[in-house]
């Protein structure tokens, strides 16, 4: 179909539209012009360090040291002190022979996936995965699966009919540690130990557990021997950007070596490299606020459920409120929006048809009173 039938053929409650919103200061966004800040129920920001001096002097000092860009790739003359620094901090606190940077998450996603699966290979996916992962399966040529969101008797089982007559076959799992749209987390040593039992590869990626989950806000893979590669980001807990693998020190080499999503771009910008680091600083001196935090989301979770609404899954900070139809979900964004809060609907093809939802995200500096003023928005159910 031609690019203009395509878009006059999309419906109103699903196209998306680009919308300007500027931090005005502790968990606010203004929409431009005069328009009254809106509350951050939104963004991945869960620890509120986006903002956090120590974050803007260490960009500002790096700034002053290095420049914005860093002007080539790793390979080349990309390469920076600060980029050294913060891999070998991460390896130690993740307790993982090495890391690599890069600069999104949706490349990193590529370059794992690509280096654990080709054309001869049998990928296991979980049904609700992140695109990045399913475009890098794409790329790698390998065959796909998919077994029920979180469902690992689901996965065993296709593990064992994937060994059946096959036993050299390279098969690899992809899950997360928490789904970014639907708030849950699979049982992740149970998941490693039928990965280790099927002698399956495991792909974890732990881009909004890091920083919040697990223990010191590790992730729930760390010291998980059967987790062979996390993937994680600086755009959300760490409240920078970019992105990194850790893993041993075979898969990095190999990536360094061979991963053309490594190799053919430019190095993360230096300031974001400095601003993760002193992120990293932070999160490991900040157990109170992530515990906080969580008591805090399982709290709006109970109260959400008293209200009548359906009650939120996982245990996380991420809080997804299904609401079934596209319409409906729009509408309640646009409540919210006039009591002051910031939701975005979420909406198909990111969730499957019949499940579009308000994402809720609780962060470690909203005020107090922010329940009850969502839950006197919502109304009644």
């Amino acid at each position: 179909m031609p690019l203009a039938a395509e878009l006059e053929a999309l419906a109103p409650e699903r196209r998306r539209q680009l919308r300007p919103l500027q931090p005005t200061g502790k968990a606010g966004l203004s929409p431009g012009g005069d328009a009254a800040a809106l509350l951050d129920l939104a963004s991945n920001d869960y620890l509120g360090l986006s903002r956090h001096p120590r974050l803007q002097e260490a960009a500002r000092e790096s700034i002053e040291r290095d420049g914005v860009g860093a002007g080539a790739s790793r390979l080349v003359s990309g390469s920076r002190p600060i980029h050294h620094a913060l891999e070998e901090a991460l390896a130690q606190w993740l307790g993982r022979e090495r890391v690599l940077l890069f600069p999104s998450g949706f490349q990193a996603n590529l370059a794992a996936v690509q280096a654990f699966a080709d054309r001869h290979s049998l990928v296991l996916a979980d049904r609700l995965i992140h695109h990045s992962l399913l475009v890098g399966v794409q790329a790698s040529g390998a065959r796909l699966r998919r077994f029920r969101h979180n469902d690992l008797d689901d996965l065993e089982k296709k593990l064992q009919q994937a060994r059946t007559g096959s036993e050299q076959r390279r098969l690899l799992v992809l899950s997360e540690s928490l789904f970014s749209m639907e708030g849950t987390s699979p049982d992740v040593p149970r998941l490693a130990e039928i990965c280790r039992r099927h002698a399956a590869t495991l792909l974890l990626d732990e881009a909004h557990a890091l920083g919040v989950l697990g223990f010191g806000g590790r992730g729930l893979g760390y010291r998980e021997a059967g987790v062979q590669l996390i993937s994680g980001t600086f755009g959300k807990a760490f409240g920078s950007g970019g992105a990194f693998l850790a893993g041993d020190a075979l898969v990095g080499e190999w990536l360094l070596q061979h991963s053309g999503p490594f190799r053919y771009t430019t190095a993360l910008a230096p300031p974001l490299a400095a601003a993760a680091l002193a992120a990293l600083d932070l999160i490991q001196g900040s157990d109170g606020q992530r515990q906080e935090l969580l008591a805090r989301a399982e709290r709006w979770r109970s109260a959400l459920e008293d209200a009548g609404w359906p009650r939120p899954t996982g245990s996380g900070p991420i809080l997804s409120l299904v609401v079934g139809g596209e319409s409906r979900a729009l509408t309640l964004q646009q409540q919210l929006e006039q009591h002051g809060l910031l939701s975005v609907a979420i909406r198909p093809p990111t969730v499957p048809s019949g499940t579009s939802r308000l994402r809720l995200v609780l962060r470690q500096d909203l005020p107090q009173g922010s329940l009850e003023l969502l839950l006197r928005a919502l109304g009644s159910p």
